[in-house]
C-alpha cells in the first residue's frame, strides 16, 4: 500500500506529466534501477515537489529555469516544459524566464533551450 509521499507523488506527477506517462518513460531503466521510479515518485515529487510555501506550478518554472542553466538534460527539460505549459504559463512567459537565464548560464545554453522550446512549443500548437 502506499504511503502519503507516494501519493502526494503521483498526484504530482499526474498535473505535471500526465497519467502514467513519465512511468512509461523510465520504464527503460527498469532492467538496471527498477525501484528509480519509485524513489523518483516518493522523494522529488512526494516530498520536494509536493513541499508547502509554493504551488506546483511556480516550482516547475522553477525546474525549467535551472534545467536551462544546466544545459544538459534536453529531455527532463523537454518534459518539464511540457509540464509547465500543463500547468498554465504560457509559451512567452516561459521564453522569457528561458532568456533571462543568458545572465548566468550564457548564450549557448539559451540558444540551445530555445531551440528544444521552439520545439515543444510546435508540438503543443
Amino acid at each position: 500500500m502506499p504511503d502519503d509521499r507516494s501519493t502526494r507523488g503521483g498526484e504530482a506527477l499526474a498535473k505535471i506529466h500526465g497519467g502514467g506517462n513519465w512511468a512509461k518513460n523510465l520504464a527503460t531503466l527498469d532492467d538496471i534501477a527498477p525501484d528509480f521510479k519509485n524513489m523518483l515518485q516518493d522523494f522529488a515529487f512526494g516530498e520536494v515537489y509536493s513541499r508547502p510555501g509554493l504551488d506546483l506550478k511556480y516550482r516547475q518554472l522553477a525546474t525549467v529555469a535551472v534545467l536551462t542553466a544546466q544545459n544538459k538534460s534536453p529531455n527532463e527539460l523537454k518534459a518539464h516544459l511540457r509540464g509547465a505549459l500543463k500547468l498554465g504559463w504560457s509559451k512567452r512567459e516561459l521564453t522569457e524566464v528561458i532568456m533571462q537565464q543568458v545572465l548566468y548560464a550564457g548564450f549557448p545554453a539559451v540558444i540551445h533551450a530555445l531551440m528544444i522550446a521552439r520545439e515543444v512549443f510546435a508540438e503543443a500548437a
